[in-house]
């Protein structure tokens, strides 16, 4: 089987440009001609198979004897030195989104890169399985790997490469996150405080991330609570759209001032114009809060959020994430109708707009990866909250003032344009 210029199958092994870069290719492997800009050895990787199921994994073949670097979770390049004098030759595996499924590339004990799809939701089984892992070699490793995104780019029509994207002015100077300093218990006076002390230091920010700790947030009374030193409350949803008592001008603990002026407008404009800022950012997770959405809370109520539960662990390392899914696998989250998601933002970000808020700091992007059953999978769940994101991001936020945080998952990184 051969497919392009210098990628085939012959003999059960997979060869690029006369190198083999796989041997012991499974019969059910197969591979579809690709273009890209830049790149002219390039094909995508495919299986045939009459298997049904929202959790599949196909061996492709055995990745032996040569040098290779893995970028967890997303993508893999394998780069090979070729003897002899040669120049090296560098072969880039891409997995991607096919459909409903995600592919993604892992290994097995008999030292065969596998490809492993999930549609997250169990009811969501049939898959096509011809353009899986877009496959390209290069001598140039930057340029093979910049060339394949443009490529895949091409194919999927679902998102943009970096360089065409509006990069916020926020990178062009230095800035101050309140979450190290202050945690959940930052308020008004603390950001003020903070700023005061950078400022004595000399090293005056231009902007600052108010981070996790502003939002009117509550746990549900039957909740557990699930907090693992120095971070959130897990179990917390979000109850109102508007900052609590810490970020209202005289503002007291369960009694909200309803005067715009008074809440994050006042402070936002005191640190602007006292402390020569440039922009205010602030932190929400991509849900509304780690608990999402609390269902059925007044004025809320319309979003119909409804109690959603994580189907699987996506393979998180760190001890915050792990204790987060698990506060939701235990309580469960208020999950957005997705159908109703950009009215949620919308209303969130343009409120944040009106009160001098440049922008937003998005976190907690990968727990959608987790959240697809019910709703036609992890792909679909997520290319929703993504376009709903981005389309209220470019209402209210000209500068494409959007941080996003804990996003390397292939369902967000291939609906962000």
């Amino acid at each position: 089987m051969t497919v392009g210029a210098g990628i085939s199958v012959v003999d059960g092994k997979l060869n690029v440009l006369g190198t083999c870069i796989l041997s012991g290719v499974h019969e059910n492997i197969i591979l579809t001609p690709a273009s890209g800009d830049g790149l002219i050895n390039c094909a995508f990787i495919g299986v045939r198979s009459d298997q049904e199921a929202s959790h599949l994994v196909f061996p492709i073949g055995k990745l032996d004897g040569l040098r290779f670097m893995c970028c967890f979770r997303f993508k893999l390049c394998d780069g090979n030195e070729v003897g002899g004098g040669q120049s090296p030759l560098y072969v880039v595996f891409l997995p991607i989104l096919e459909g409903a499924f995600r592919a993604v590339l892992q290994g097995n004990s008999n030292s065969e890169l596998e490809i492993c799809l999930e549609s997250g939701d169990p009811a969501v089984k049939g898959f096509e399985g011809t353009h899986l892992v877009f496959v390209a070699a290069g001598s140039v490793p930057f340029e093979v790997i910049t060339n394949a995104v443009k490529a895949v780019e091409k194919h999927l029509q679902t998102f943009s490469h970096r360089e065409k994207k509006k990069m916020p002015d926020i990178l062009n100077w230095f800035g101050w996150c309140t979450w190290d300093a202050f945690y959940t218990d930052v308020t008004a006076q603390g950001v003020r405080q903070g700023l005061e002390s950078l400022e004595k230091g000399g090293i005056p920010p231009k902007f600052v991330i108010i981070d996790d700790g502003w939002q009117s947030v509550a746990m549900d009374a039957s909740g557990t609570a699930s907090k693992v030193q120095d971070a959130a409350n897990f179990a917390n949803r979000l109850t109102h759209i508007k900052e609590n008592h810490k970020f209202q001008k005289d503002g007291k603990e369960g009694h909200r001032v309803e005067d715009p002026a008074m809440g994050l407008a006042h402070i936002v404009s005191d640190i602007k114009s006292n402390h020569d800022l440039k922009y205010v950012y602030v932190w929400h997770a991509i849900t509304g809060y780690w608990g999402g959405v609390k269902p059925g809370v007044k004025g809320l109520e319309h979003y119909e959020s409804k109690m959603a539960y994580p189907i699987s662990s996506p393979g998180i390392q760190s001890n915050e994430s792990r204790e987060a899914l698990n506060s939701i696998a235990t309580n469960g989250l208020g999950l957005v109708n997705p159908e109703k998601v950009f009215s949620f933002y919308n209303e969130l970000h343009s409120y944040l707009s009106s009160a001098g808020i440049d922008g937003v700091k998005v976190d907690v992007q990968n727990i959608l990866e987790t959240l697809g059953a019910g709703h036609g999978g992890r792909v679909k769940l997520a290319r929703k909250y993504h376009q709903a994101l981005e389309a209220s991001i470019a209402r209210n936020f000209h500068d494409n003032g959007i941080i996003s945080c804990m996003s390397h998952n292939t369902d967000g990184l291939y609906s962000s344009k």
